[in-house]
């Protein structure tokens, strides 16, 4: 019996993979796709070398065809807008470059963070390790076992998030073993990971990564990253439900984009969806001030205003926090919503 589900788990394992690969990575093509002409789109598209494009195809499938300015198409697509210098904007926004032990980030008193694997299956215009040194932070078996050392000795660390890039473009063999290791640890209380994978292609939430993550002796929790209505699909709701059935948390974070989701409108439906899809909102983001994403900021005033419409519209448990985080505090900053009427 051990064989044959490793068998299957294999052959899951290679059907993700392949789909990861037929993912658009020329924005030609991806516009070709959606039936948009892209006559006027050239100097936009040299954005890819400051910053690949990749679009998983189940992704590009949620996106309105013939719009030029669907809010998913508008993540995804290079601008030559990323090519403007910002004053205020940097390639380390967050000061998570320089790392005392290679992929590991201590920020916070009580949690660590592990960079699992540097790529994404999406890569957002707006992200904020658009420019992180993954090469530096890639780990050898010998680094990735000193990083559990490392936690192993604090027992204030209760908490591991597994991170990246993204942590689920990892195969589920590695991240099993990993994990194991982690829980063994006695005061380590809660695993989290934090992925976009499972939004933009759902397969990847497949019998293999049930059997590891769900059976873990630890608490689970799984944050996704979701900034729309639109993404939150039939196909992902259908795929978190054994997850949920297990006692996995599963939560949600967006980030405030210009001209995406920055309506209190549009945040009301896109935590109306995430609900009804069983995921309870955690954070609201401003958006870390990362050079070559300016363009899809909102100054925080109007942040203020935005919010104050989602807490008229929706209860409370609905209702994410707004937050930003600043580099070396040791946690996300709450926005004041009070200096904002709210009547």
């Amino acid at each position: 019996m051990a064989q044959i589900i490793q068998k299957n788990s294999i052959t899951v394992e290679q059907n993700w993979q392949k789909e990861l690969a037929s993912g658009f990575t020329d924005p030609f093509s991806l516009l070709s796709y959606l039936n948009l002409d892209p006559t006027d789109f050239g100097s936009h598209a040299e954005a890819r070398r400051l910053f690949p494009m990749r679009v998983p195809r189940f992704f590009a499938s949620l996106m309105e065809k013939g719009n030029w300015q669907d809010p998913l198409l508008l993540q995804v697509l290079p601008s030559n807008q990323e090519f403007l210098t910002a004053p205020g904007y940097s390639q380390d926004p967050l000061a998570e470059h320089d790392t005392a032990n290679p992929g590991l980030l201590h920020k916070y008193h009580s949690r660590v963070l592990l960079i699992v694997k540097g790529g994404c299956a999406v890569n957002c215009r707006y992200c904020f390790r658009r420019h992180f040194p993954y090469a530096d932070n890639s780990l050898s078996n010998t680094e990735l076992e000193n990083n559990i050392a490392y936690i192993a000795e604090d027992p204030a660390i209760d908490e591991v998030i597994l991170s990246g890039g993204d942590p689920l473009m990892a195969k589920d063999s590695k991240l099993a073993t990993l994990a194991e290791k982690i829980a063994a640890i006695p005061h380590v209380k809660r695993l989290r990971i934090h992925t976009r994978l499972p939004v933009v292609m759902p397969s990847r939430l497949d019998a293999s990564f049930y059997r590891w993550f769900a059976g873990l002796p630890v608490q689970r929790v799984l944050v996704l990253h979701i900034n729309h209505a639109n993404e939150v699909s039939t196909e992902l709701a259908e795929k978190l439900a054994p997850l949920r059935q297990a006692g996995v948390t599963v939560l949600n974070q967006a980030v405030l984009l210009k001209g995406i989701n920055d309506t209190a409108d549009i945040q009301a439906q896109l935590n109306e969806k995430v609900f009804a899809a069983g995921i309870m909102p955690y954070y609201l983001h401003l958006l870390d001030k990362v050079q070559g994403a300016a363009h899809f900021d909102i100054d925080v005033e109007q942040a203020r205003e935005i919010m104050a419409g989602v807490i008229k519209r929706l209860p409370g448990f609905m209702v994410p926090k707004l937050v930003t985080e600043i580099g070396g505090q040791p946690g996300k900053t709450p926005v004041d919503l009070r200096l904002y009427p709210q009547d």
